[in-house]
């Protein structure tokens, strides 16, 4: 990369990084009670009144912490996926374990409604894994084709919307729990949720490692083979990789729908398909993304708030049909 396009890609993400604080600054002062950001920065800095300190402090700065790594997490996840099947309208819930995750919290809220809020976050990411061990048992026999990862992953989620249909049909009195749930929201998310997700921040070195890999396994089959690169292997790794991202992300927040295919699109039309560019575009917009969806559901109505995954979906599905139009334009 040349130092002048270097000097351009750290100047926009700069940029991205800079406006993902002020929002968050912003962030912190929407909700029931509001603040101002002087309000807010003399909180921050101990000078400010101990009602609003208690607030920030517990609630909503966790709160946008989550946000930040969970739409991340998220973004980051779709772009490898996106790399790996070479299918640009490619999203965490393509694969099934978005569903995975969404049927191990339902389980557990229908089931067992009294049990420790630990296991809900516990039960969601097992879903995920398991959906990801099956998808990957699976490809392994059938060879790990993109349209085959796919196709399986498309199956394996309608198999748990099905299971998570039925126990909402079972158990209707605690509907309307997991509906919240599904739908996705940062309402309740505390540090405890935090503290869940820190170690998905140990996979941005593999990551980092990995994005020389992706840009080969995005290539083609043939190509990266021809360049010493174990194809089905890599595939698998790389999958395994965006499994725990989205498990971990999941199951600390619901299912939030489109960041993992909306971020990735927009921060490729800015940096470019270079994934050493396209991933930290990627997570930041993603970040972004959440913020602003978060901030919008605490600050439309409130008291009332809007869950954040239904702002995602209002946003995510017009412009999912613009890239649907986009791609049959192409063909």
């Amino acid at each position: 990369m040349k130092k002048k396009q270097l000097f351009h890609l750290n100047t926009i993400l700069l940029a991205l990084f800079i406006f993902m604080l002020i929002l968050s600054i912003i962030s912190l002062g929407i909700g029931a009670i509001y603040m101002s950001p002087s309000d807010i920065m003399r909180n921050l800095l101990g000078n400010g009144i101990q009602n609003q300190t208690f607030i920030l402090h517990n609630y909503r700065i966790p709160r946008i912490i989550i946000a930040i790594i969970v739409g991340a997490g998220l973004a980051v996840a779709g772009a490898i996926l996106q790399g790996v099947l070479r299918n640009p309208l490619a999203s965490p819930d393509v694969i099934g374990v978005t569903k995975g995750a969404g049927l191990g919290a339902v389980i557990v809220i229908v089931l067992f409604p009294m049990s420790s809020m630990i296991f809900l976050p516990l039960s969601a990411f097992i879903g995920a894994a398991l959906i990801a061990v099956i998808l990957m048992v699976f490809v392994y026999k059938k060879g790990a084709q993109p349209t085959t990862i796919a196709l399986v992953g498309i199956a394996l989620g309608a198999i748990c919307q099905a299971g998570i249909e039925y126990f909402m049909i079972k158990f209707p009195d605690n509907v309307n729990m997991t509906l919240l749930w599904l739908t996705g929201s940062l309402w309740g998310r505390g540090w405890d949720q935090v503290f869940i997700l820190l170690p998905s921040l140990l996979l941005i070195p593999i990551v980092i490692g990995l994005t020389s890999k992706l840009d080969i396994l995005s290539l083609g089959d043939d190509l990266a083979t021809g360049l010493g690169e174990k194809a089905k292997v890599l595939r698998y790794i790389l999958i395994g990789v965006s499994v725990v991202l989205i498990g971990v992300c999941v199951a600390t927040v619901g299912s939030i729908g489109f960041i993992g295919l909306i971020a990735p699109h927009i921060a490729r039309r800015v940096v470019g398909s270079k994934f050493k560019a396209l991933l930290p575009a990627s997570a930041l917009f993603g970040s972004i993304l959440l913020l602003i969806a978060d901030s919008l559901g605490r600050g439309l109505f409130p008291p009332i708030e809007i869950p954040a995954g239904i702002i995602t979906a209002v946003i995510g599905a017009p412009y999912f049909l613009y890239l649907l139009r986009s791609e049959r334009k192409k063909v």
